[in-house]
């Protein structure tokens, strides 16, 4: 139960809470109250009771002096029975009382336990009566007609002579306390109802209150981005925790924006450091053949040899084949590092894909849609070239002994165009899968490793996507999906 508590929301638990408080506080106050009632209660009728029996002992002592019964054996105490059956009318009572021994002189009303013992008290009784402190022994017991508190307790004369024992059964009245108690807990009730609902408003109020601020940082904070732009928050007041909250994220925002300039500066850097390594690595793999032919043909050419005219022009082509390379190079850099904004029309995709492998050889790629035509906002120029370099990489990655088999397909759906390439190559390896879109990187010995960078940066700029699934030596199939105008089915 705890643990679903505190998934519950701060402002939640804080609502939760005072209820909660407010809800023991009742509960201790009115068990208190219950119990001060009880107590008080006991207390009162413990009050009458010893009032009561110390009526009928001052009565008593009034008959055995005024007719010097103290001495005088069992059946003389009988002869004044009138008398003794006159304090019950007198005071309204039920009692008896018993010799020193415990032989009934009078009686009214008896527990069944004295009945049974032949109406004489039990030993143990009279035992436990004449070893307690004030000479009074108290107990329960349960009736047909009620509960009555039984007192036993010694008589004596005002001079402190004992001369029998006093049986009196107090029957408690709680008619009227219990109405009285049930009128005062249907007003505490009354009063409670009251308090808890005053006590639901002023704690959904404080609980807002308190969360407010936090709320307002909370969404701050969603909102905070490394590379975007984030606001500070200004609170006009609020408590000291919380205004060290606010200045601890303003901290964070301003450090946040100096990292965010650090890191995107030194991004740059790296960039253009790598950029400028691969640039120069690949304008050396030319310029290192062409100097050792320009060497060679230094050292060997003969202007007045026969085949000097022949030499001549395989020297030429070879260092324009060379200076070719050098220049794809140069081209291959720029179109990565400035590619053109696309120039988007409304195009049919199946009929512009379909154009675009028509210069490949019918049997190495099969060609399926499910619709005639899918209608998307297209630059034509760079879809022809996505389809290009991706057959392209597809063909590249056929073992020499394999027969490509590449198949393009185009799947309409409700919102989307998703075009799959796949091929029957080796796979893409299981270390490398995470950076072949990344540029100048390659599995080739020949190029540079930017054609799947250029690709994605032209998907991209359609505001689509392109992800792949590959499996070792059966293939690779990229799926390449972009948002749909119309389509006709």
């Amino acid at each position: 139960m705890f643990r679903r508590f505190k998934s519950f929301s701060l402002r939640a638990r804080i609502f939760g809470s005072m209820v909660m408080l407010l809800l023991l506080a009742c509960l201790l106050i009115l068990g208190a109250t219950l119990l001060q009632y009880d107590n008080q209660s006991s207390d009162y009728n413990i009050f009458r009771l010893y009032r009561k029996e110390n009526q009928i002992k001052s009565h008593l002592n009034t008959l055995v002096k005024r007719y010097d019964l103290l001495q005088q054996p069992d059946s003389v105490w009988t002869q004044y029975t009138q008398e003794f059956r006159d304090i019950t009318k007198i005071h309204k009572v039920e009692y008896s009382f018993f010799n020193l021994e415990g032989a009934p002189i009078f009686t009214t009303y008896l527990p069944l336990k004295v009945i049974a013992n032949g109406y004489k008290l039990p030993t143990d009784l009279s035992q436990k009566i004449r070893e307690s402190v004030q000479n009074r022994y108290l107990e329960k017991n349960e009736t047909e007609i009620g509960n009555f508190q039984a007192s036993y307790s010694m008589l004596t004369t005002d001079e402190g002579v004992p001369y029998g024992i006093l049986f009196y059964p107090y029957f408690e009245d709680v008619s009227f306390s219990e109405n009285e108690l049930n009128t005062f807990l249907q007003r505490l009730y009354q009063i409670y109802i009251l308090m808890l609902l005053i006590a639901i408003v002023v704690a959904y109020f404080i609980s807002r209150f308190a969360t407010r601020s936090l709320e307002k940082i909370r969404l701050k904070l969603d909102q905070t981005a490394l590379l975007g732009r984030n606001e500070r928050i200004e609170l006009p007041s609020g408590s000291r925790e919380i205004v060290s909250l606010v200045n601890a994220y303003n901290k964070m925002i301003d450090d946040l924006e100096e990292s965010a300039q650090l890191l995107a500066k030194t991004e740059r850097e790296q960039a253009w450091q790598e950029m400028a390594k691969q640039v120069a690595h690949e304008i050396k793999n030319p310029l290192t053949p062409m100097r050792l032919t320009v060497q060679s043909f230094e050292k060997t050419f003969d202007a007045q040899a026969p085949d000097a005219s022949e030499r001549l022009r395989e020297f030429s082509q070879i260092l324009v084949e060379q200076i070719d390379t050098m220049s794809n190079v140069a081209n291959a850099f720029s179109d990565f590092a400035t590619l053109p904004k696309p120039q988007l029309k409304q195009v049919d995709l199946v009929e512009v894909t379909r154009m675009a492998l028509q210069i490949y050889e019918k049997g190495q790629i099969s060609f399926f849609t499910n619709a005639k035509s899918a209608t998307v906002a297209l630059d034509r120029t760079q879809w022809i070239r996505v389809v290009t370099n991706l057959i392209k990489n597809a063909l590249q990655a056929m073992p020499a002994e394999r027969k490509p088999k590449i198949q393009v397909q185009i799947e309409v759906q409700v919102r989307a165009v998703v075009v799959s390439i796949a091929d029957n190559g080796v796979g893409v390896p299981v270390e490398v899968r995470e950076k072949i879109f990344d540029p100048k990187f390659t599995t080739k010995t020949r190029g540079m490793g930017l054609g799947l960078g250029i690709v994605k940066n032209i998907i991209e700029l359609h505001q689509g996507n392109i992800r792949y699934t590959t499996q070792a030596n059966r293939g690779t199939t990229f799926y390449i999906t972009l948002p749909l105008k119309h389509q006709e089915l």
